[in-house]
């Protein structure tokens, strides 16, 4: 049922209109934020007023739209579909490189259409047949009182939906519009408009949080706004039953309460579909299966060892956080990988046959450690040659947060990859970028590091020559010093605190759902600290980001 949209952001009472839905969205308000120090008052038995919150307290808090990501698992665990409607939404911008950054989330009229289309889908086939009605409610499947059965339906369903108990306002105004598509149509369609109406309202689409005053006079989250905070931080979609619970009992407003519920989602499987979204995103893996290669040049190439090498890199990463040392040391140096029949054959590794992943055994002469794997080094290059630039440019920006300005004017019109055949070797060719004083100062940070990897090939694969030159794999790791190859820089990168600050930014910038500004240097400080810590624990990383201020409280509203 079309045109119902306008009606789902305005009717129900709490809600916001399109207007304020966009407002709350503006990039020109973000949120800034602080964090928790942790101290106690020993005398009284009640915290501390952190310093961080009011030595940066954030200028408000912002709507956070749910992720294509998060809508497609929300409408899985609400409805039980097994299709992905978001994978139709238009793109997010990246902002903070997850596409979950509150100030950079705008809705065009193409997501609201998409919005429209995909309610209308998800709600004809939850009301398709009996048996479906029956999942959504028992009374459902066949009504001896039709007007109460809506009514429990709305209560609970909308609960789901909304993450919050509906307010009896909002359950009359859902009750009269089920009874008036009823007057014309029948039940079945009247519950779906009721489905098709709440998908599309801002309650279920944003996160909204109106938080509540602590004892110390500071904004938190209510219990079901912080069960919504760990839920969509750790596992990408809405609270399950558990959190609902300890919501209802208003058991989520300490910080030793989302201290026990965090440890207790890392520990869910569920935690691995989040851990491996961010991985997607953060490293140059997720379109290795549409790779374009040169089958003549690279015979033992194509879109299934482009998938398993994806998989390659997120089996890996899944057996170190959670069952392996859970380091970010150990995953940059770690001695092995996980290989299927498919990449084993690729990598010439015997003895591995089938589809499953499993451990082997690296030679270290030539791999150690997440940087060495093929998709790692065939992500960043698109085209038949390697590049040390793109490589580099990789490790300097993703790895360790060393933002180099790309070009622009006269030199954006210079910039063009060498000519194949201007030299034997991708240092011969890449070499006036160091002799031109235009290109010099920034290529001198991403080149040496770049041409460290050029014993692997645009694919990945170890090679020790190119065109009958031996490879010369030496370079520099700033803040290192020289390396003499790839195994080198993945030590050097392992050792370097600025790899571990910008792996905790990262995070964090995914955890709050903005991008980290200088205002929020206090938390990035008390963060990195407990990284190092812990030892590079990265589990102990993702507990500590539900303990910040950033995570357990709201910005001040102007009236207090």
């Amino acid at each position: 049922m079309r045109g119902l949209l306008g009606l789902g952001l305005g009717m129900l009472g709490g809600c916001y209109t399109g207007a304020e839905v966009a407002a709350a969205s503006d990039p020109g308000s973000g949120t800034e934020g602080s964090v928790d120090t942790g101290d106690s008052d020993e005398e009284t038995g009640g915290p501390e007023v952190p310093a961080c919150l009011e030595e940066h307290p954030a200028d408000r808090s912002t709507l956070r739209r749910l992720t294509r990501f998060e809508y497609n698992n929300t409408v899985r665990d609400l409805l039980g579909t097994s299709s992905f409607p978001a994978d139709g939404f238009p793109s997010e911008e990246l902002a903070n490189g997850f596409g979950n950054d509150a100030n950079a989330q705008s809705v065009s009229s193409l997501l609201a259409e998409q919005y429209n289309v995909a309610a209308e889908a998800l709600a004809a086939e939850a009301t398709a047949t009996p048996e479906a009605m029956a999942a959504l409610t028992p009374c459902a499947a066949d009504p001896s009182d039709e007007d109460a059965c809506a009514r429990t339906f709305i209560q609970e369903f909308g609960a789901k939906a909304f993450r919050r108990p509906l307010g009896d306002d909002e359950v009359d105004a859902l009750v009269a519009f089920e009874q008036g598509i009823r007057a014309d149509e029948d039940f079945a369609t009247s519950i779906a408009s009721v489905i098709e109406l709440l998908l599309q309202s801002p309650d279920f689409l944003y996160r909204v949080e109106q938080g509540f005053i602590d004892d110390a006079g500071h904004l938190r989250p209510t219990s079901y706004e912080m069960a919504s905070r760990l839920s969509y931080f750790l596992w990408g979609t809405m609270p399950d039953e558990t959190l609902m619970s300890a919501a209802a009992e208003d058991a989520l407003v300490t910080d030793a309460a989302v201290l026990e519920h965090a440890e207790r989602m890392l520990a869910d499987p569920r935690a691995q579909a989040m851990v491996r979204f961010f991985f997607d995103n953060a490293l140059p893996i997720s379109g290795l299966q549409y790779l374009e290669r040169d089958s003549d040049r690279y015979p033992a190439y194509d879109a299934q060892v482009g998938a398993a090498m994806r998989e390659e890199v997120q089996t890996f990463l899944a057996h170190e956080i959670f069952e392996g040392p859970g380091t970010w040391d150990h995953v940059l140096t770690a001695p092995y990988t996980f290989v299927n029949g498919t990449l084993a054959a690729f990598y010439g590794i015997e003895g591995v046959t089938g589809d499953a992943f499993v451990q082997v055994d690296l030679d270290t002469s030539q791999r150690r450690g997440l940087l060495t794997q093929a998709g790692m080094l065939a992500g960043p290059i698109h085209s038949n040659e390697t590049n040390p630039v793109t490589r580099g440019a990789f490790i300097t920006r993703a790895l360790m947060c060393t933002e180099i300005p790309l070009p622009t004017g006269d030199v954006l019109e210079e910039v063009k990859p060498p000519d194949p055949d201007s030299g034997a070797t991708a240092r011969e060719r890449f070499s006036r970028h160091s002799e031109e004083a235009a290109c010099a100062g920034c290529h001198a940070l991403m080149d040496p590091l770049g041409l460290t990897f050029e014993n692997f090939d645009a694919v990945g694969l170890w090679r020790d020559a190119e065109n009958g030159v031996t490879i010369d794999a030496s370079g520099s790791l700033p803040g290192f010093g020289d390396v003499a190859g790839p195994l080198e820089l993945a030590e050097g990168v392992a050792a370097l605190p600025a790899t571990h600050a910008c792996f905790v930014t990262h995070w964090s910038n995914f955890a709050y759902g903005r991008t980290a500004t200088d205002a929020d240097a206090c938390t990035q400080e008390r963060l990195v600290q407990q990284f190092e810590d812990s030892g590079h624990d990265i589990q102990r990383l993702l507990i500590d980001l539900t303990q910040t201020d950033d995570f357990l409280y709201l910005a001040p509203t102007e009236d207090q």
